[in-house]
């Protein structure tokens, strides 16, 4: 095998392995069982099921912003939707979860991140 080939080869399974490589993160179980309730809360409309795993700044959430958001995310969430852990971070003594909602009715993904510290939930923003 010429070195041109041998160079090209080897480029080649690199990308496959990187490619390979690019899947849903494993959430850890605490964010993912967080994340389940408070998508479910959301879902719900409930808001004291929304804040009440949350450290207190969390806990003093404006109920009207949480009520507009609920209703702008109600019919597409209805219509299905998939959730996918993206990867985690730390930022400011947080341990922060990345989350992709792709929803079944062909519109656009939404990225949510979940910060918690000490098993409190610190924020949770979905864009």
């Amino acid at each position: 095998m010429t070195r041109i080939r041998k160079n090209l080869l080897g480029s080649a399974l690199l990308v496959l392995g990187m490619l390979g490589s690019l899947h849903a993160a494993e959430a850890p179980e605490e964010a993912a069982a967080a994340s389940k309730r408070l998508v479910k809360a959301a879902e719900e409309n409930n808001f004291n099921d929304f804040v009440k795993d949350g450290q207190p700044a969390f806990q003093q959430l404006d109920k009207k912003q949480f009520a507009a958001v609920s209703k702008q995310l109600d019919a597409r969430m209805k219509g299905g939707y998939v959730v996918d852990c993206l990867g985690e971070m730390k930022q400011q003594g947080y341990h922060v979860t990345l989350w992709r909602f792709r929803f079944k009715d062909g519109g656009g993904d939404a990225l949510a991140t979940l910060s918690m510290k000490d098993g409190k939930v610190g924020g949770y923003w979905i864009k």
